[in-house]
């Protein structure tokens, strides 16, 4: 299970913050772009070496990602369109993170290119279900909240217990984290469409 299927009982937790977004007039176009610039932010600051900064940019990306969607809800505003743009803006977020992560010294480009086809991968095939007729499916063993949640913790091992492990950092292995579970989520959703088209074939092939 990942934490993507949490998203629906995460309502409460961030109504608050959700209220005071509206008071302030932030329309949920505006949270995703926030969101992305707190990722473009936090993949320089890695490329910097500020971990610490990083970290908090991190947590920004995740936070406004997680309320825009509920932003507009509460605005009667939900549409296609919005729906569309997070998904192409978050996918932006994950290679900015990402690439200041290796391109910063964390791992070598090799682990960091493994990681990103892991990840892209992974949330194509979420939507590609939806795209063949399947539904959008987060299945699988690892989505985006667990990337990030994981990203945090592993920035803050690095700012707090300096030197990784093995003379890698943290996020440096975190990146073959990814890699390993992004590819392997990547084939549990592949499995679970090709299975799902089949008997969508099949019923459309009753008369």
């Amino acid at each position: 299970m990942t934490l993507d299927r949490l998203r629906p009982h995460t309502k409460q937790l961030f109504q608050p913050l959700v209220r005071v977004c509206l008071r302030a007039g932030l329309t949920p176009n505006a949270s995703s772009v926030i969101s992305l610039v707190g990722a473009l932010g936090a993949g320089v600051a890695f490329y910097l070496g500020e971990t610490l900064l990083g970290v908090l940019l991190v947590a920004a990306n995740a936070v406004f990602d997680a309320i825009d969607g509920a932003i507009a809800r509460e605005l009667g505003i939900a549409s296609k369109k919005g729906d569309f743009l997070d998904h192409v803006l978050d996918r932006y977020a994950d290679i900015f993170i990402i690439t200041g992560i290796f391109a910063g010294g964390a791992a070598s480009w090799e682990v960091g290119v493994f990681a990103l086809i892991g990840v892209l991968m992974s949330s194509y095939l979420g939507t590609q279900a939806q795209a063949v007729g399947v539904g959008r499916f987060y299945g699988g063993i690892m989505g985006r909240a667990d990337r990030l949640l994981l990203i945090l913790i592993g920035g803050m091992l690095d700012v707090l217990i300096p030197g990784g492990v093995l003379g890698m950092p943290y996020l440096g292995w975190l990146l073959v984290i990814f890699g390993v579970l992004g590819n392997y989520t990547a084939i549990q959703r592949f499995i679970y469409v090709w299975k799902h088209i089949d008997e969508i074939e099949s019923g459309q092939e009753r008369p």
